[in-house]
């Protein structure tokens, strides 16, 4: 096979595997299943936090559940798929996948649907990091920048098309369903990767290191739920200690990783420029659209009063512009390089937010919700291309692992700490605005400490506490309904100020088209002894 991750690659024509329609049809359709699980659970929080009386804070935890777990396993697995085999990995994750859509389904609690999500997740980590190794493997040059764009182009529209599914099914059915959709697709998933994904593609000799796998594992764990928990009372110790944990995690982890003599994570490949700054650039950008779904789904049916289907329907303009924008995402890379491409999707990413924060409001037209979505779509799209494949073209093809489990890092690490951060700042701006409310009521001196703590602490409880004092509804659903508009701001502005930062990052150090051509050909020749005495 030709030469892989080199800017030579990308002047020549490439290569591709046999039947690569068939092989890219296989791969995507395993992302897809971790895609679609991974956005189905946002559209029934609001019944989740019904029949469980969850607070907001275990609806966060729901949420990023799945996330949490996919993005703690990613680089651990990725490593043990490159050393053992990736279609065995890719495989044993479909099969694991099941039992944890059935065990969400039918959770008797919100803790076990929280451990239920958390295992979908490892299942995840099991199949998706191998689907976008197995595309680096595979292919080379060109058509590896159209297979990596139709790879993050229609997975995350598979994923913004979660809603919808969920939706539909939360119409018939009771919120459980939603963790049953992906089963018909995991099953023809897993019949077209073992009759057409090849196994034994470039494959490491190196040993494992599990001792960096399990550092990373908490490192990645500790930060996640350090995040959650901080808008919690009285849980200042509990967030203390999981950020402990990730701190101590994370150094341990990098002095691993440079005294290994088989590292699971090489930093010097990771200190890349085309590595490390597409990495956190694509984290920021797939980190926003999670949030974005995360707090729209709640937005438009605690205050629009959308059904679940209706809200699953508004966010259809993402899907669309994502499918539509990323073919052209990969012509701009090949013709202006990754940097300029990453730019145009932040502006878009950064637009579509500075809709949710001014234009979105109690009684807004669809429009305005539509834009929202339009815009954000468009940006992942251009963005999600030029950030997988700049990972990729950066290592030695036997590292593609590592890459993968970096690309899957910047939707799920992304994804689980921008869910966190704005779901904690949608629960502190909530609980704060519920808090300043009730104290200018003139009916405050006969609210009582449990009766104010229910309000605060998520829109459903408050539902449920206007149910049992019917005079007062209409009252308690409008403060609730304000309270809520005030936490998504907060979310909102930060979501914006994380964009602009990834702008500022990606402008001054992602090199120009020709600079990076030239580095990458320089990472190629650096890497080239490695690959000669890799078996191929």
């Amino acid at each position: 096979m030709a030469d892989t991750g080199t800017a030579g690659a990308a002047r020549t024509p490439g290569t591709s595997p046999a039947n690569p329609g068939r092989v890219l049809t296989a791969l995507i359709l395993v992302a897809g299943v971790a895609n679609l699980n991974l956005s189905v659970a946002n559209v029934a929080l609001p019944e989740i936090g019904r029949d469980f009386d969850s607070s907001q804070t275990m609806l966060n935890l729901v949420a990023v559940g799945y996330s949490l777990g996919l993005a703690a396993s990613v680089l651990y697995l990725g490593a043990i798929g490159d050393t053992h085999g990736r279609k065995k990995m890719l495989i044993a994750g479909m099969c694991l996948s099941a039992p944890a859509c059935l065990l969400a389904a039918y959770a008797p609690s919100d803790t076990v649907l929280f451990g239920a999500r958390v295992l979908g997740g490892l299942s995840a980590g099991m199949a998706y990091p191998t689907t976008l190794s197995l595309v680096a493997a595979l292919w080379t040059g060109p058509p590896r920048t159209k297979a990596i764009a139709l790879w993050s182009s229609i997975g995350g529209a598979i994923s913004a098309m979660g809603p919808l599914a969920a939706g539909a099914a939360l119409q018939y059915f009771w919120w459980g369903s939603v963790f049953l959709l992906t089963l018909p697709l995991l099953v023809v998933a897993l019949l077209m990767a073992v009759r057409n994904v090849p196994a034994n593609v470039h494959e490491s000799s190196e040993p494992v290191d599990n001792l960096g796998g399990v550092l990373s594992v908490l490192m990645v764990a500790g930060l996640v739920l350090a995040v959650n928990f901080a808008p919690m009372p009285n849980a200042g110790a509990a967030v203390l200690g999981l950020a402990a944990v990730a701190v101590a995690a994370g150094v341990a982890f990098v002095l691993r990783q440079r005294r290994a003599r088989f590292p699971l994570y090489d930093l010097s490949v990771a200190s890349r420029r085309t590595f490390w700054v597409a990495a956190l650039a694509g984290m920021i950008v797939f980190g926003s659209l999670m949030g974005a779904l995360f707090i729209g789904q709640q937005f438009m049916q605690n205050v629009l009063g959308y059904t679940s289907l209706q809200s699953g329907a508004a966010i259809l303009p993402s899907p669309v512009l994502m499918a539509l924008c990323a073919p052209r995402s990969a012509k701009l890379v090949e013709r202006y390089g990754a940097r300029f491409t990453l730019l145009v999707g932040y502006a878009f990413c950064f637009l579509g937010f500075a809709v949710m924060l001014l234009l979105w409001r109690e009684g807004v037209d669809y429009w305005r919700v539509g834009l929202a979505y339009a815009l954000l779509g468009s940006g992942v799209g251009f963005a999600g291309t030029p950030a997988s494949r700049s990972l990729t073209n950066s290592v030695p093809v036997t590292r593609a692992g590592m890459a993968s489990g970096t690309a899957d890092l910047q939707r799920d690490l992304g994804g689980a700490i921008m869910q966190s951060l704005l779901g904690a700042l949608l629960t502190a701006g909530y609980a704060k605005s519920f808090a300043q409310q009730v104290s200018a009521s003139p009916e405050s001196a006969s609210i009582s400490q449990a009766t104010e703590a229910e309000l605060q602490k998520s829109f459903g409880s408050a539902a449920d506490t206007a149910a049992r004092y019917p005079a007062y509804s209409e009252q308690i659903i409008a403060a609730a309904q304000q309270a809520f508009l005030s936490g998504d701001q907060w979310a909102y502005s930060a979501a914006m100020l994380a964009i602009a930062v990834g702008i500022v990052l990606v402008a001054t150090l992602f090199p120009r088209h020709d600079a990076e051509l030239a580095l990458l050909a320089a990472y190629a020749r650096a890497d080239r002894p490695a690959r000669a005495a890799t078996p191929g």
